[in-house]
């Protein structure tokens, strides 16, 4: 009864909680999200070895298979944490929304090239006038990968 096995075979109640509460206290000192499914799966897990008495083979497949599915849910409905700004830090398009700039090439129709936050972006001009090389304008929104401008 030294080896894991025979500590499982024991208590398989208390192998499973203590899985859970070592996965909770790295999901704490990491503070990664992603941890936290995996803990409460072990959690589940534990309960349900505790009641239905299950084989190791049949209770790995039920921690594997909450694990994956939680996980699975929380990316897919959970919301992403943003910046203190109200932006997704790594989107570099959306953050430049209000920011001032220059058209670099006239717009032709309603597009053209303008310069701001050091590149130059292809826009979407927003309303008004044509705008010619030069003018100064200002980002409103963000259409895929194209700016929304107006004249500033």
């Amino acid at each position: 009864m030294d080896t894991i096995a025979g500590l499982y075979a024991a208590q398989p109640f208390w192998f499973w909680a203590a899985l859970a509460a070592a996965l909770l206290t790295v999901e704490v000192i990491s503070g990664s999200g992603w941890l936290l499914w995996a803990s409460a799966s072990a959690g589940v897990t534990a309960v349900v070895v505790a009641i239905f008495d299950v084989p190791v083979p049949t209770a790995l497949l039920i921690f594997a298979l909450l694990t994956l599915f939680s996980s699975l849910l929380a990316r897919r409905y959970l919301p992403r944490p943003l910046s203190p700004e109200g932006h997704d830090i790594n989107d570099n398009v959306s953050r430049l929304v209000g920011h001032r700039g220059n058209v670099v090439q006239a717009f032709a129709g309603r597009s053209g090239r303008v310069f701001i936050d050091g590149k130059e972006w292809a826009a979407e001009q927003d309303g008004g006038d044509a705008l010619e090389a030069g003018a100064a304008v200002e980002v409103t929104g963000v259409a895929g990968a194209r700016l929304r401008v107006r004249r500033a």
